[in-house]
């Protein structure tokens, strides 16, 4: 299978058929020089539906070609584009279980589009992400891979020998890069009070975005700490290089930072590039509760659009739009609530930027049970929840949400 020229981009006529699935490769293991092509050829191709994780590159513009109809499992990035325009059918799906259905067939892929590194002697590895491209391409009729000489070759990602890989595209860049926002004020005060619920030798499990990255940059005082995450970033780059993280004390998988995906730029490619300290394992061993409960003081660290009085998460949807998704949320939730000495924090700002409270009375969509949920945490306090009843929930509640909407929130309590 010899690797096409730079000068002849992939020609996807006859490859896909009328109703296809297509399924590419999410956030920074997109491979753009695929996708880039068959969105520029999609309005001559059939009518297909395009399946996506978080996008983080330019390559789904609104305006695309109405014969594609786009599917995710949530909206994260720049998938709200596509989902504020209506053009995207959103899977209400644990990412566990999202990955599972692949794997299982539930999920049927006919059209695989993966970016992968290659080390000598023809290795393969499917670099930044370990998802459920892996499973839909075993199942695929067509299997294009992106091979990009900057992609960092990486273990626990091996290509399996069993699925094959139908044509071979050289990549035209460097893999997407996503770089971490600078925290501001009420970032840095949410992240101090989550820091105090964090201790040596916990492990840790976070997300994409300002408040998980100021937690973490707030932890580098501690030792011994351990990396068992749906994703690391330049962050987790930082800790190890502090020695705060060793990965010593996490119970299993000693002395490796586990993840499932990749998410950041060019430096912490290059740290993960033959890296046998870090490993990207499938979701099934990342987000596994099998596995999640043999790890020591798992601390789930996660976010939300809205927490209620009672303690209910919605992290989906806000004004019967989708802004957000289930992800990993649940799945670490349960799992940190699992493990021994874990902990699930819920952080969040108490308001939102149109200055409308966070902590509501009720929550539009629940994406996490009252029943699962252990703190949560704003720039006004932390809210200890694990145990406590409705009344005494929804006084912890009001006391962390902003000064000016106590009293509002304190009269639908009362009315209640």
């Amino acid at each position: 299978m010899a690797i096409s020229e730079p000068s002849a981009p992939i020609d996807f006529s006859g490859l896909i058929r009328e109703g296809d699935l297509v399924v590419c490769g999410q956030a920074t293991a997109e491979p753009v020089t695929l996708t880039q092509a068959l969105m520029q050829q999609a309005a001559r191709l059939p009518a297909f539906r395009m399946m996506v994780g978080p996008i983080f590159s330019d390559t789904f513009p609104v305006a695309c070609a109405p014969n594609v109809a786009f599917q995710s499992y949530g909206v994260i990035g720049n998938v709200r584009r596509l989902a504020k325009a209506g053009r995207l059918d959103v899977i209400p799906s644990n990412y566990s279980a999202f990955c599972a259905d692949f794997a299982a067939r539930r999920h049927r892929a006919d059209v695989v589009l993966v970016q992968l590194a290659e080390a000598s002697g023809g290795r393969l590895s499917a670099s930044l992400s370990n998802d459920y491209v892996i499973d839909a391409a075993r199942g695929a009729r067509i299997v294009i891979a992106e091979i990009n000489p900057d992609a960092p070759f990486t273990f626990g990602a091996e290509w399996p020998e069993d699925v094959p890989i139908h044509i071979r595209v050289a990549a035209r860049r460097p893999p997407v890069e996503l770089a971490s926002t600078p925290p501001d004020d009420v970032s840095r005060r949410i992240a101090a009070r989550a820091a105090s619920l964090i201790a040596d030798g916990c492990t840790l499990q976070f997300g994409v975005g300002r408040i998980p990255d100021a937690i973490l940059s707030s932890l580098s005082h501690l030792r011994n700490l351990g990396i068992h995450s749906g994703l690391i970033n330049d962050a987790v780059v930082d800790l190890i290089a502090c020695g705060a993280v060793t990965n010593a004390e996490k119970g299993i998988d000693t002395g490796i930072t586990v993840t499932n995906q990749v998410i950041g730029t060019q430096r912490l490619y290059r740290f993960v590039h033959g890296n046998k300290a870090v490993s990207v394992r499938p979701t099934s061993y990342t987000h596994g509760q099998d596995v999640l409960v043999r790890i020591n003081r798992l601390v789930a660290i996660n976010s939300a659009l809205q927490v209620g009085l009672d303690g209910s998460v919605n992290s989906e949807t806000l004004n019967g739009v989708a802004i957000g998704a289930i992800g990993g949320q649940l799945d670490f939730v349960r799992g940190a609530n699992a493990s021994p000495g874990g902990r699930a924090i819920i952080a969040l700002p108490a308001t939102a930027p149109d200055g409308t409270s966070r902590i509501v009375a009720d929550v539009e969509t629940v994406t996490t049970p009252r029943a699962d949920v252990d703190a949560v945490v704003t720039e006004w306090g932390i809210a200890e929840l694990r145990g406590s009843g409705l009344v005494e929930r929804a006084r912890r509640m009001i006391a962390i949400a902003a000064p000016e909407h106590r009293d509002g929130l304190s009269a639908q309590l009362r009315a209640r």
